[in-house]
């Protein structure tokens, strides 16, 4: 998931905050100023409810920045690059650079983040107990801190996929059996029951207790673990299928080179219409200089083609490439992460091929069509 704000790093690793994130946070900050603090605590000025409420959001969401910060720290030292971490609005994703390749270090890396968590909410409980605090607002703020820390501690232990306790159950059937897919479909088809366990609580509160709020989010959480394990299944048999699967195996090795100057009309006629393509090079010999793609061509009025150089409509920079000898997987997982169709394939200074989405999707439907079988997987 791209950050839609970055708002900087911290221990090197770049934070941002997705757009759905500031809905949550509204909701959050809505629901514990108008909600939660004035049903337990009463007698407060509206803006003191508010400004709880405000405060409290914002620790909350740090302590999701921590929880994640945990992952990524153990991944980074377990050796995984770890590229940014996004807050979006069900908590936090860390962008760690390659999947576990060992069960062990899916533990780690899985369990240390509900551990930060309840570590967090054994902070919040004592400073609570232990501080003297006095002030009604602020021992509200840090017991609800306490109290919302341990139940995302929990929660997450659940043994359900994408969930960390999902990760865990994964971790521990990938080492007893050797197969990272065995694995995933175990623990997905928990997250998925587990999904619509949610969903049907969420109906229940709307329907029998009129809870509306309430039960939409609740069912809303429930269907987005429902997809994600879905998708994670999906995404887990891929990278399986496609290990050890070189790039320069499934790229286009001889893409169309086209002139800077060349009209827009001629790539329409002779590489998109002609050529059955969504997207040609753009350089001079071998030097990339950018792409042109069909949603290129589409932001110029179709009068203006025969008029406009390509060089005028391309994507120059940044410009994503990859290279030849990099695994499939690895080649996946970028174009999915930057909406990607096609990516150009470099080799040194030099443009050697073009890889598509599209033919990724056909090499999985051949190989699945033939029943090859993916490398033997290993349990460490």
């Amino acid at each position: 998931m791209k950050a839609s704000l970055r708002l900087g790093r911290s221990a090197g690793i770049e934070i941002g905050i997705h757009y759905t994130w500031l809905f949550a946070f509204a909701l959050i900050a809505w629901s514990l100023a108008e909600g939660f603090f004035p049903d337990r605590y009463e007698g407060w000025a509206r803006s003191t409810y508010w400004t709880t409420g405000i405060a409290a959001a914002i620790f909350l969401f740090v302590s999701v920045l921590i929880h994640e910060l945990a992952h990524s720290l153990v991944a980074r030292g377990l050796g995984y690059p770890v590229e940014s971490i996004t807050l979006f609005i069900f908590g936090g994703v860390s962008q760690i650079r390659g999947d576990a390749e060992k069960p062990r270090h899916e533990f780690y890396i899985a369990a240390v983040g509900p551990l930060s968590s309840l570590l967090l909410a054994l902070v919040f409980w004592v400073i609570l107990t232990q501080a003297g605090l006095e002030r009604a607002p602020l021992r509200a703020m840090v017991g609800y801190l306490a109290f919302i820390n341990a139940a995302l501690g929990i929660f997450n232990l659940i043994p359900g996929f994408p969930l960390d306790g999902g990760r865990v159950l994964r971790s521990a059937v990938w080492r007893a059996t050797g197969s990272l897919v065995r694995a995933t479909n175990i623990a997905a088809t928990v997250g998925q029951a587990f999904g619509w366990a949610l969903i049907a609580i969420g109906v229940f509160q709307v329907l029998a207790t009129g809870s509306i709020i309430g039960g939409l989010w609740t069912a809303f959480i429930g269907w987005f673990l429902n997809g994600a394990a879905e998708a994670s299944r999906r995404e887990t048999a891929v990278q399986v299928m496609f290990s050890g699967v070189k790039v320069r195996s499934v790229m286009d090795q001889s893409p169309p080179f086209v002139s800077p100057n060349a009209p827009v009309d001629g790539i329409v006629r002779d590489q998109f219409l002609a050529g059955g393509r969504r997207a040609v090079l753009i350089g001079e010999g071998d030097r990339l200089l950018g792409i042109a793609t069909i949603t290129d061509v589409r932001k110029l009025p179709q009068e203006k083609w025969s008029e406009t150089p390509v060089a005028a409509v391309m994507t120059r920079s940044p410009l994503k490439t990859i290279g030849p000898d990099e695994d499939i997987t690895a080649a996946l997982r970028m174009i999915a992460e930057n909406d990607l169709n096609q990516v150009p394939v470099i080799d040194g200074e030099h443009t050697v091929g073009m890889l598509s989405r599209a033919e990724i999707v056909r090499q999985m439907q051949l190989r699945q069509t033939l029943g090859l079988r993916p490398p033997a997987e290993k349990a460490g």
